[in-house]
C-alpha cells in the first residue's frame, strides 16, 4: 500500500506544523528533534508501530479544543532566538545544577542496589558541563551573528562576511553537539528504564527521575526549535 501524505512527512515537519503533536511522539519514545528528519512511515516501521494508530492520535491532538500551539516557523529568527534563550536556556540554567546534585545524592545512597544511578549521575554531570559551553556559544556567537544577518537581509543588504563565516562554523558545531547530547540523554533514559521508579526508591530518587524526564522533554523541544526551524532558516540567510 502506498504511504499516505502524512506518512511521507518527516516527524520534525509534523511537529513544526503543530507543536502539540510533540507529546504523541514523546510518549512513544520517537525522536522529533535530532532525528526529526525521518518520514513518519519509516519511524513507524523501525518502532513496530501501526501508522494508522499514530495518525489517529496525531489527528485527535490537533482537533482538541483550546489554545493553538505557537506557530514558531512564522516568527522572525531574532524573536525565535530570544524565545529559546528566555525559555529553554533559562530552564537549563535554573535546573542543571539541581538535577546534578540530586543525581549525585541518589548515586551515593542507592548506588549499591541500583548501580545504574552511578552511571546516570556521571552522564548528567557531563551533559550539564557540555550544555554550559553550548549555551555560551549560542548566546555569545551564533545568535548575535544571526540577528545581524537577519537585520541586513531585512534592510536589503548582504550579511557581513564575518557573520556568515561565524554562523557556518557555529552551525556545524551546534548540530554535532545536539547529536552528542541527545545520545547521552537517550542513554540515561535507557539506564533509568524509562524513568520507572523502583519499589525501594526514596522521595529524592523519585524526584530525580521526575526531573530527568522533565529535562529530557524540555531538551527535545529546545533542539526541535533549533534543528528543524531556526538552523535551516539561518542557513538560508547566507545561502540565498
Amino acid at each position: 500500500m502506498e504511504p499516505s501524505s502524512i506518512e511521507k512527512t518527516t516527524v520534525g515537519e509534523i511537529v513544526t506544523a503543530d507543536f502539540r503533536t510533540a507529546q504523541v511522539f514523546a510518549d512513544r519514545g520517537i525522536d522529533f528533534c535530532c532525528g526529526g528528519n525521518i518520514p513518519l512511515a519509516t519511524v513507524c516501521a523501525q518502532k513496530g508501530i501501526d501508522p494508522a494508530q499514530i495518525i489517529r492520535e496525531l489527528e485527535a491532538v490537533q482537533k482538541e479544543p483550546g489554545e493553538q500551539s505557537f506557530n514558531f516557523a512564522s516568527w522572525p529568527l531574532s524573536f525565535l532566538a530570544d524565545y529559546i534563550v528566555n525559555t529553554h536556556h533559562t530552564y537549563l540554567k535554573e535546573n542543571d545544577d539541581q538535577i546534578a546534585a540530586y543525581a549525585r545524592k541518589i548515586a551515593g545512597v542507592h548506588g549499591a542496589n541500583h548501580p545504574e544511578v552511578i552511571k546516570i549521575a556521571a552522564l548528567f554531570e557531563k551533559i550539564a558541563a557540555d550544555m554550559t559551553v553550548h549555551l555560551k556559544e549560542e548566546e555569545e556567537v551564533f545568535f548575535p551573528a544571526l540577528k545581524r544577518a537577519e537585520s541586513a537581509r531585512t534592510s536589503g543588504h548582504q550579511p557581513d562576511s564575518k557573520d556568515q563565516e561565524a554562523m557556518r562554523a557555529a552551525l556545524a558545531k551546534l548540530y554535532r553537539e545536539h547529536e552528542e547530547i541527545g545520545e547521552a540523554v537517550h542513554a540515561i533514559r535507557h539506564l533509568a528504564h524509562g524513568y520507572a521508579i523502583p519499589g525501594d526508591a526514596c522521595n529524592t530518587f523519585a524526584l530525580t527521575y521526575k526531573k530527568l524526564k522533565e529535562f529530557e522533554n524540555d531538551l527535545h523541544k529546545h533542539v526541535h526549535l533549533e534543528n528543524n526551524i531556526l538552523f535551516p532558516k539561518a542557513t538560508a540567510l547566507f545561502s540565498s
